[in-house]
């Protein structure tokens, strides 16, 4: 069984995709956190995230995997690193790149190949791109303002700089050349707008078992 879930900043991809991996006792899979530890080394080396040859080159001796709620680059854990604002401006500038999606959506097809009984996998572009043949693909949304009051939350910043941020965020992954946040054709659309958690949480589970009927 594997489960896409695609959708914008704040649509609460990563809340129910880990919800939703729980109640099923299969993996979550959070392919963002590969585009954020690449991000974090390329500041680390002082690379600019726009300097796609450069990036480019960096590819070549970079290891990035992800298991058990770690993210490892080059060996190193870095799951509590990566959730800066810092991080998470970068890794939207340096995943417009081919080069950079070619080589993600390789490792991210191990990754959940690899998972024993299947995943509920998370990102931008992964019931479009990374994993057409998924078994159910789900595109969460939300109003910008509910966006905004999540992301809100989660940082401690203020609204109008969470709903300038999502905005921004919207734009480039909405935009990019290579592989732009869209729905599949044939995904169910979820606004979690006025949801709670479990209502989400069952909405999904309630189109997996009709994906599944007979």
């Amino acid at each position: 069984m594997i489960i896409a879930v695609d959708g914008p900043a704040g649509s609460g991809k990563s809340t129910i995709a880990a919800a939703v991996a729980d109640r099923l006792a299969i993996s979550h899979v959070d392919t963002g956190a590969m585009y954020r530890a690449l991000a974090l080394k390329l500041l680390r080396s002082d690379l600019p995230p726009e300097d796609e040859a450069g990036v480019a080159s960096v590819l070549a001796e970079t290891d990035i995997s992800l298991g058990n709620g770690h993210v490892l680059l080059d060996g190193e854990d870095v799951e509590g690193l990566i959730r800066t604002p810092e991080v998470t401006a970068a890794s939207s500038r340096v995943a417009e790149h081919q080069a950079v999606r070619t080589w993600m959506v390789d490792r991210q097809r191990r990754v959940v190949h690899r998972a024993p009984g299947g995943a509920v996998v998370e990102g931008r572009d992964i019931g479009t791109v990374v994993l057409p043949d998924a078994d159910l693909k789900v595109y969460l949304t939300a109003s910008e303002e509910r966006r905004a009051h999540r992301r809100s939350a989660q940082r401690g910043a203020t609204e109008s700089e969470a709903l300038q941020e999502v905005s921004s965020r919207d734009t480039r992954d909405m935009t990019r050349r290579y592989s732009p946040l869209r729905p599949a054709e044939d995904a169910v659309v979820i606004d979690t707008t006025d949801l709670s958690i479990d209502e989400v949480v069952e909405s999904v589970l309630k189109a997996m078992r009709e994906r599944l009927e007979p």
